[in-house]
């Protein structure tokens, strides 16, 4: 016999819910994802609008560009018009943005390539100093304690020339 202990059926049935919630919630998730990314190909005007920055200097997306008559966000709203009337997704214009103008035009970096380096590097420097840190200030505080020893405690003291001069002018003050 191998020792173990049958497992009663309430531990058994609470696993089973455990196992069948983690299941739905992975299946939930994975629908919600794929809505998601074919509601992003299929984007209006202002959700592209949105994901282009304006040229002109003012640093703001061509939605949101405040300069009347703009010498920017103008032709880049018929251009996203035009695009659209081809019956082009939101990747497939985005892609057509990005090569006539640069990665500059969009509003948020890709997460490939380079720009992977420019979205991981601060969560990773940020790591890094912690783990320094910590390490750091463990090393600091046992630098702090004192060793132990014949050179600390109560019996130290009792052996300092000076401490038969205290305990006398102790012993006088309390007089």
């Amino acid at each position: 016999m191998s020792g173990r202990r049958p497992v009663p059926h309430s531990r058994r049935r609470a696993v089973l819910a455990a196992v069948a919630a983690l299941c739905a919630a992975l299946t939930t998730a994975v629908v919600a994802e794929h809505r998601s990314h074919a509601a992003e190909s299929t984007a209006s005007f202002q959700e592209l609008e949105e994901s282009l920055t304006c040229q002109c200097g003012c640093g703001l997306t061509v939605h949101s560009c405040n300069h009347l008559q703009c010498p920017s966000a103008l032709p880049l709203r018929d251009e996203i018009r035009a695009q659209m009337a081809l019956g082009k997704d939101k990747d497939t214009i985005l892609a057509y943005f990005a090569d006539k103008y640069g990665e500059k035009i969009l509003s948020s970096p890709t997460t490939s390539g380079f720009n992977v380096m420019a979205w991981v590097t601060p969560f990773l420097a940020l790591g890094i100093a912690a783990v320094l840190l910590t390490l750091m200030l463990a090393r600091w505080t046992r630098r702090g304690q004192a060793p132990p020893g014949p050179a600390s405690g109560p019996a130290a003291q009792a052996e300092s020339p000076y401490s038969k001069i205290l305990e006398k002018e102790l012993k006088e003050f309390d007089r």
